[in-house]
């Protein structure tokens, strides 16, 4: 191979496999002397690739980590799996890496040969991901085109279908992408409406970018997450719970402040939320809960149990209380 960028781009591309490349091999295979593989394995190293060599009759050169992530050279069946995989990813939101797969997914489609779009285009088409009843349909496309517009601040038109049915044309000037549990929210500011405003992406429609730049703008909340939370939380009352959990600490997923207590239980100090989403977080524990305040939510709790025992057939008595096998405390609301 007489081109040495050529001959350097496949060298690179061999030792990204993992293995261990006798330097006759490589010169075998590059159809060159062992000398010019010594030569572009330094020019390599002068790159920021960490090539490491070991003598001996077993020797020979590798590919190992470094301290930064050069750039990969994929063949095609490599550059759709990634593609397809980063695309899956995206599309269900697996927690903690949401975010990330978009971000790479959107750096790869950008340098995807127009032959391999298509074919990441047409999996992703022919490919149905079995969702929950209750996950929202994302289309991991949209959310890519999103992330370059929001990195190249640039303007964005789509229609959107808001919860009570009506539909409009928007013109957006992207901020951020945020997740929330299995939903995906745009933070950008109408321009037609001259406020800021968030979109469920599931919602979206004829997403395109329209190529006009727009100058950045400062949010009014401190971050963007800041800005969906108090947005979703402005008509609907919150509150912050105080209950005593039969868990030694309190699950990840709660959030709030868990502190250990006697006999292998918590205290359990929620972050404010609607009494609804709180109910249904202690719920959903498997474990004992004694909650303490507030008394909306003990109240709201009792409601719940009052329909959970109608359902079953039960029947409340004449001060109203539900008939159950147990006793209801007055002064904290048992759930097991």
């Amino acid at each position: 191979m007489s081109d040495p960028s050529a001959r350097l781009l496949a060298l690179l591309s061999l030792l990204q496999t993992p293995r261990e490349w006798p330097g006759s091999e490589l010169a075998r295979r590059l159809e060159v002397s062992a000398r010019t593989v010594r030569r572009d394995v330094e020019r390599l190293r002068d790159l920021g690739y960490p090539v490491h060599a070991t003598m001996g009759a077993e020797g020979g050169y590798r590919l190992v980590a470094g301290t930064a992530m050069p750039p990969l050279l994929l063949d095609d069946e490599e550059a759709v799996a990634i593609a397809v995989g980063l695309r899956a990813s995206a599309g269900q939101a697996v927690a903690g890496i949401e975010e990330a797969s978009v971000r790479a997914l959107t750096k790869l489609e950008q340098v995807l040969p127009s032959r391999l779009r298509y074919r990441v285009g047409a999996l992703g088409a022919a490919t149905v991901p079995l969702r929950s009843a209750e996950t929202p349909a994302v289309d991991p496309a949209h959310l890519t085109l999103l992330a370059a517009a929001i990195a190249n601040h640039e303007r964005v038109r789509f229609g959107y279908l808001t919860g009570d049915g009506v539909e409009s044309r928007r013109l957006v000037e992207p901020l951020r992408l945020v997740t929330a549990g299995r939903r995906w929210y745009l933070v950008g500011f109408d321009t037609d409406r001259d406020d800021w405003r968030i979109y469920r992406v599931d919602r979206l429609s004829s997403l395109v970018a329209t190529g006009a730049r727009a100058v950045p703008r400062e949010l009014p909340e401190k971050d963007p997450a800041a800005f969906v939370t108090s947005k979703m939380y402005s008509g609907a009352p919150t509150y912050r719970a105080v209950a005593t959990l039969d868990l030694p600490a309190a699950p990840a997923h709660l959030g709030g402040e868990s502190t250990p207590l006697d006999g292998g239980r918590c205290r359990w100090e929620s972050a404010e939320d609607t009494l609804e989403w709180l109910a249904f977080r202690l719920l959903t524990l498997g474990c004992e809960v004694a909650v303490h305040e507030p008394p909306e939510l003990v109240d709201h709790l009792r409601m719940v149990a009052g329909r959970a025992h109608r359902a079953a057939g039960g029947e409340e008595n004449s001060s109203g209380r539900v008939d159950s096998l147990g006793t209801r405390s007055t002064r904290s609301q048992r759930l097991g």
